[in-house]
């Protein structure tokens, strides 16, 4: 029976949410290279227009404050299985957070995308290896394709295991195994918008 690595940091306590919080940044100051690709990708298939998001794992608000300050017509749902991670980012957010509907759910849950709604696009940065293994990564794939509206885009980040990246190849996927769960889930157009810094972008549609 294959097992999940068991977690490192538990970021539902409020000190440990606050010191990941205050040294991501600083630790991979690359991210906000990513954060601007995530707003350059919603700006070219969106627009200007209204757009629903869903962001999976929103933490402490780093990338919903660069997505709701550069698209002024987009609504929020920021899902996160943590309360302290989501009063950080309601602080971070500030007036931001009139736009968002945060909403405490496990990605790990069967159930975790009960009454959503859809949505014109779905981001997640940094949480798909805290599903514990890579091998749950297709199912919550599948889950997201399922809350697209047609036409729909994802887009995923999250560290890969390789030359560059992670060692752990239980917890994260090679780049190739990343895209190739994107396939294996139904995704019919994927491609990589950015890697650097063992981290890798995708979008799929």
């Amino acid at each position: 029976m294959i097992e999940d690595v068991p977690i490192s940091m538990d970021f539902r306590c409020e000190d440990v949410a606050t010191t990941w919080a205050e040294t991501a940044n600083k630790v991979r100051p690359w991210r906000a290279e990513f954060f601007s690709a995530f707003v350059a990708e919603v700006a070219r298939m969106h627009g200007g227009g209204s757009c629903r998001v869903l962001e999976l794992g929103s933490g402490p608000g780093y990338l919903a404050e660069q997505l709701l300050r550069s698209h002024p017509t987009i609504s929020y749902v920021a899902v996160d299985f943590s309360v302290a991670m989501h009063a950080l980012a309601k602080q971070r957010l500030g007036e931001l957070s009139s736009r968002v509907q945060f909403i405490e759910r496990n990605l790990r849950d069967a159930d975790w995308t009960a009454a959503l709604g859809q949505f014109d696009c779905v981001v997640t940065h940094q949480a798909v290896h805290e599903l514990r293994h890579k091998r749950h990564a297709v199912t919550l794939h599948r889950q997201v394709r399922n809350l697209l509206t047609a036409g729909g885009s994802y887009l995923v980040c999250d560290h890969f295991c390789g030359e560059g990246g992670m060692v752990n190849d239980q917890l994260y996927m090679t780049v190739f195994e990343q895209l190739a769960a994107l396939r294996d889930a139904g995704f019919e157009d994927v491609h990589q918008v950015l890697l650097n810094g063992g981290l890798v972008l995708h979008r799929a549609a």
